[in-house]
């Protein structure tokens, strides 16, 4: 077998429940490379060892009595610091909430722990989730393993680094302008943004939004639609939630791709995009035509992309965080204060404006979506840079008017609700991991999964492993 702690969780989970491995090696065996990783990259800011090791050694027992057993049955998974997490401190990455334990946990999180895995701790993420470079007051930097120098994306930042460091087989994130999506890509493994209502957001301070979304993280496909599996499913709490049993997301994902149409769009409709990120892609292209797809150049109409993101989040930072800078004056983050004042400047009509926009939006990305089962594009715009750079500020010589622009990519895909898939594609002349985003049609995450199964058969470059 290959080294516990780098073995797929689909196999770990197969290994436990045949008595191969028991739930205290595969534990041991993970906080054993979390002791030796973590302190150069700083994944991994709150463990639970001895707590996590007296978990599995019941999980055994469990398994011992016959007991039921769920489908991550002895597995370890970490939480990013934005989830509740009942006994586990949750800081969101900020001096606000730096002592913070919660007596309960998200539902996310309660799914997956009802499912058997066993949470091990929390995940680094920038205050509040704000950026895609993930630093904090509280704990500092997360380093990218492929290279210690340069940022791990973000803002789930640390579950990226965790997974592809082999200190966990499963974590879970967020994602509203690219957080599960960004930090999948700069660090060569798989991350969902899930539809809108696919894993429900309990509790919610909006709970009609469809901007954030919780998802899983993993090192390759299977394993993630596993993770999915039990995250998702309808709960009567989030008026937005989508019916059905999640277990769907554990079916074959084998599918015959012949004929189908997909579109093929390297910027976006004119994005600046780092000639290295299109090199590397570009060389894909042929594998999507050697699975049977149609592949075309096409790009869907985007127009108003970013006024509806800016505005719908500068709406969102004040409706969650305004409040708390109020309570706390002179704490938080420079963008993250720029965000919730942006969000105080808003007027009814600019509100009404983005509305009617993102409704149009919406309306043309379908249009375009019943020409092409699916659209292939960049994930981010740029190769992962220098760990204490804040975010880019130019791309190809293109000026960012804020802190978030370089995520376009990303935060574009955001506000049409279609699912969105990050999984490794290549890498770069100088070794840094480069990731296709599957963008699927509306609420068809499932198709979205059996496309990236089939792409990661031929294409070899999530099985690529950070020399750390």
């Amino acid at each position: 077998m290959p080294e516990i702690f780098y073995m797929s969780a689909t196999d770990l989970a197969a290994a436990i429940r045949s008595g191969q491995l028991s739930a205290r090696e595969v534990m041991a065996a993970h906080l054993a490379r979390i002791e030796q990783v973590n302190p150069s990259t700083n994944a991994i800011v709150t463990l639970h060892a001895e707590q996590a090791m007296q978990a599995a050694a019941q999980a055994d027992e469990d398994q011992a009595r016959g007991l039921p057993l769920g489908p991550l049955h002895g597995l370890p998974v970490a939480h990013k610091d934005l989830l509740l997490t009942k006994g586990m401190r949750t800081t969101f990455g900020s001096r606000v909430h730096e002592r913070f334990i919660p007596a309960k946990s998200a539902l996310a999180v309660e799914r997956q722990q009802q499912a058997g895995a066993i949470s091990i701790g929390k995940t680094n993420t920038p205050e509040f989730g704000a950026g895609s470079q993930t630093f904090n007051a509280v704990f500092g930097a997360t380093r990218n393993p492929y290279d210690l120098s340069l940022t791990c994306g973000g803002s789930s930042g640390g579950s990226a680094v965790a997974l592809a460091a082999g200190m966990v087989p499963l974590a879970d994130g967020t994602d509203m302008g690219g957080s599960l999506r960004c930090p999948a890509n700069y660090c060569n493994v798989v991350g969902l943004r899930p539809s809108p209502g696919r894993v429900p957001q309990v509790p919610a301070s909006d709970a009609w939004s469809t901007l954030s979304v919780t998802g899983p993280m993993a090192r390759n496909v299977g394993d993630l639609a596993l993770h999915l599996s039990v995250m998702a499913g309808f709960d009567a709490r989030d008026p937005l939630a989508i019916d059905g049993d999640g277990a769907r997301f554990r079916a074959p994902l084998a599918r015959d791709f012949k004929g189908v149409r997909v579109a093929w769009s390297p910027d976006l409709g004119g994005l600046p995009v780092d000639p290295r990120v299109t090199a590397v892609l570009q060389q894909q292209r042929q594998r999507f035509e050697d699975l049977g797809c149609i592949v075309e150049d096409a790009s869907p109409d985007l127009r108003d992309a970013s006024e509806i993101f800016m505005t719908l989040r500068a709406l969102s930072f004040e409706l969650r965080l305004g409040p708390v800078m109020d309570a706390h004056p002179g704490v938080l983050k420079d963008t993250v204060v720029w965000n919730i004042e942006e969000g105080r400047k808003l007027t009814g009509p600019q509100v009404a404006r983005a509305g009617k926009l993102r409704s149009l939006l919406f309306e043309r990305m379908n249009r375009f979506m019943q020409t092409y089962e699916f659209l292939l594009c960049p994930v981010n715009q740029v190769p992962p840079f220098p760990v204490d750079q804040a975010y880019i500020t130019a791309i190809n010589g293109v000026e960012m008017e804020n802190y978030i622009a370089w995520m376009a990519s990303c935060y574009a895909i955001t506000v049409t609700s279609h699912p969105a898939l990050s999984l490794p594609c290549g890498f770069t002349d100088e070794g840094l991991p480069v990731g296709l985003q599957i963008v699927g049609r509306h609420h068809d995450d499932f198709g979205l999964l059996q496309l990236g199964h089939a792409f990661e058969q031929i294409n070899p470059a999530g099985l690529r492993r950070p020399a750390l």
